[in-house]
């Protein structure tokens, strides 16, 4: 009898049992993971390539090995011979499973590729960044009046531009002579803060470039922008490629805890994304890595800490000691990214152990710091972070939402991809959903729909999409105050149905079935409260009653419609008019920083004042969230939002026949 594996596909988190022997990509296949092939399994496209995980993992439970893999077969020798593969891929079609496996499916090999949500908001910037371009005549050298070439292009930079005592870095000196010789004495130099040359070229130059980067646990966006102008030039985003070692960041941490050493992996893994992403928008944007000479960052703790190849082990437990919190100046070549040999780096500061340098892009980018009004700011994403307050007075806090909301722990749940349901409305009436998926602006019920999503089908639901489930569902009486779904509407329509223990919405019967269950429901309701009682937590702090005005941020806050988040409680009711979206107001942070060296002593001087909440400790947290487990609370009220909606009458767990259900209480008798 053959000897069974077991094998975890990453980022799907798809599992199963296979005989030793089996083809990968057969493993895959079977169960439903996406793994693009064109050749039919002959080793020719080379679209299936595949990594295998090196440890223990485990959040997965297992002890995966490369070696438990037949070896490179000539099949795969001959495709990395002819078109290149990178190290440590396989073809999954050729490799064979000898034991158990943690399979990653890069991006680049999956038939429905990630769409990257995170996007460069339009924004006035003012442009005044570190780096200045300046060209310059430089007098040739003179057997009469010996010096140096330095010497004679610091004179003049202080006769033609007026810059005195400037130094240069070492590798940029080291080209200095062929390119004033190759420029004919005319070069254009690159100067950081009116200080340090850190760049030369010969002749006129008009152009130079840096980009921002927002470094996300799930994804990690990148906007290239012309230094001199403020344009973005090219936008380009990428799974993070950290998701194999967790899909949140405490399971990273714990990673690191589990793995000695376990940091140097994340943070090889990370650099060598970011030094690609790189070469994506430097290809996008038509230009050269040297022409690329500063970036700038933003990312949460956990990320701040692995990228700098720091151990983020204290920010798993109390008191989450950060390293360090201020600001941080590097060469590029420092995180071995690929990009002018003295290009700079500039990582925002963190404000406390949950809330990170993300966190202080966005208040960047709003500047509640400068406002009157009392302004509220969620950045929306596994951990969700929370700004609130106004010129006088800032608090910032951190609740851990999890992944619910990005489609992961939900039935039917997936990442924002083609075929994804985001919007959904149903009947109150007859129950019945009609519902609009990403890659198509067709409804269901629309002519053409099914011939429009003919390439992606309806494979699941998004955040967005779950978010709006769960709030139509509230209003249309199906889900009942408490989060029970109601099992007495099954008598009404044949889409609620019971699993034998509590109920089921069903949305689409077309394979793959999608639905709503009881657990999917609950696992939103503790995202949604945690972050409500985060907020409620600064209210409190902050003596305020009500806000003026709320930003959701991030790329999950970008795509909900902040109605369906307020019919669900996951922010306190506010004038709809004045709740917008914030787009990736972390990712514009990074871009204000980059673009505009006053923006960094801004914000440095901003996030030193910034109070910070630590949700942990504090007494009336728990009380927070028992009561924003309620849709939308259980005991707040939501006048501004019941003039736009009808809120159903308060109704708790009782079924037709008066049991209750969920709980873990009694359940409804079949």
């Amino acid at each position: 009898m053959s000897k069974d594996a077991h094998i975890v596909f990453t980022p799907s988190g798809k599992r199963g049992d296979f005989p030793v022997g089996t083809p990968v990509l057969t493993a895959a296949r079977n169960l439903g993971v996406d793994i693009d092939s064109v050749c039919g399994g002959r080793g020719i496209c080379g679209r299936c390539q595949v990594e295998a995980g090196e440890g223990e993992f485990a959040k997965h439970k297992i002890v995966s090995s490369c070696s438990n893999m037949t070896a490179f077969s000539s099949v795969e020798e001959r495709y990395a011979g002819k078109k290149g593969m990178k190290d440590g891929r396989r073809l999954s079609c050729q490799a064979l499973i000898e034991g158990d496996l943690l399979i990653d499916v890069p991006a680049e090999s999956q038939v429905h590729k990630q769409v990257v949500r995170k996007r460069a908001d339009v924004r006035q910037i003012e442009i005044d960044p570190p780096i200045q371009l300046h060209y310059v005549e430089v007098e040739e050298p003179d057997m009469h009046h010996p010096s140096g070439d330095l010497e004679r292009l610091q004179s003049a930079l202080k006769a033609q531009w007026g810059l005195t005592n400037l130094h240069c870095d070492l590798r940029t000196l080291q080209t200095l002579q062929p390119i004033l010789r190759k420029g004919k004495w005319q070069v254009t130099v690159a100067v950081e803060n009116k200080k340090t040359i850190i760049a030369i070229w010969p002749g006129f130059k008009e152009n130079a470039y840096g980009i921002a980067v927002d470094l996300g646990s799930t994804t990690i966006a990148a906007h290239l922008c012309d230094l001199q102008t403020g344009e973005v030039t090219a936008s380009s985003g990428i799974m993070n490629p950290q998701i194999r070692f967790g899909e949140d960041l405490m399971s990273r941490v714990s990673y690191v805890m589990m793995n000695p050493g376990g940091e140097k992996e994340m943070t090889a893994t990370v650099r060598d994304a970011l030094d690609t992403l790189v070469g994506v928008v430097a290809d996008e944007g038509d230009i050269e890595r040297t022409d690329i000479l500063s970036m700038t960052f933003v990312g949460n703790p956990v990320m701040h800490h692995l990228l700098l190849g720091i151990d983020p082990t204290e920010l798993g437990g109390a008191p989450f000691a950060l390293t360090l919190n201020s600001s941080i100046h590097l060469y590029a070549s420092e995180l071995n990214l690929n990009i002018s040999s003295d290009g700079r780096v500039y990582i925002l500061p963190c404000i406390a152990g949950h809330v990170g340098a993300d966190t202080a892009g966005v208040i960047l980018s709003e500047g509640p710091h400068l406002q009157d009004e009392i302004t509220l700011i969620c950045d929306v994403g596994t951990n969700a972070e929370i700004v609130l307050g106004n010129k006088d007075r800032l608090l910032a806090c951190s609740s851990p939402t999890g992944p619910a909301f990005e489609g992961a722990q939900i039935t039917s749940g997936q990442r924002a991809a083609p075929g994804a349901i985001e919007r959904i409305r149903i009947d109150p009436v007859t129950l019945e959903p009609r519902y609009r998926v990403i890659g198509s602006d067709l409804w269901s019920d629309e002519e053409g729909f099914a011939e429009a999503t003919k390439s992606s089908g309806v494979t699941g639901i998004c955040g967005s999409g779950i978010i709006e489930a769960i709030g139509e569902m509230f209003l249309a009486g199906i889900i009942q105050t408490d989060g029970i779904i109601d099992g007495s509407k099954a008598g009404i329509s044949p889409r609620v149905q019971s699993n034998g223990k509590t109920f089921d919405y069903i949305i689409s019967e077309v394979e793959p079935l999608i639905k709503v269950t009881q657990t999917d429901v609950r696992a939103i309701q503790l995202a949604k409260a945690a972050l409500y009682a985060g907020v409620k937590l600064l209210m409190e702090k902050l003596d305020v009653a009500t806000v003026d005005r709320i930003q959701l941020a991030g790329a999950f806050g970008s795509h909900i419609d902040v109605k369906y988040a307020m019919i669900i409680g996951l922010i306190p009711d506010c004038d709809l008019e004045r709740v917008k979206s914030a787009g990736n107001a972390a990712g514009t942070g990074a871009r204000i920083a980059l673009l505009n060296k006053q923006a960094r002593i801004e914000i440095e001087d901003v996030v030193s004042k910034v109070e910070k909440i630590e949700t942990a400790v504090e007494p009336n947290f728990q009380e927070h969230f028992v009561n924003a487990m309620g849709m939308p609370n259980t005991i707040d009220e939501f006048p501004n939002l019941s003039k736009i909606v009808t809120l159903p009458e308060k109704k708790v767990g009782k079924a037709e026949d008066g049991d209750e259900q969920g709980r873990g209480r009694r359940r409804r008798r079949r």
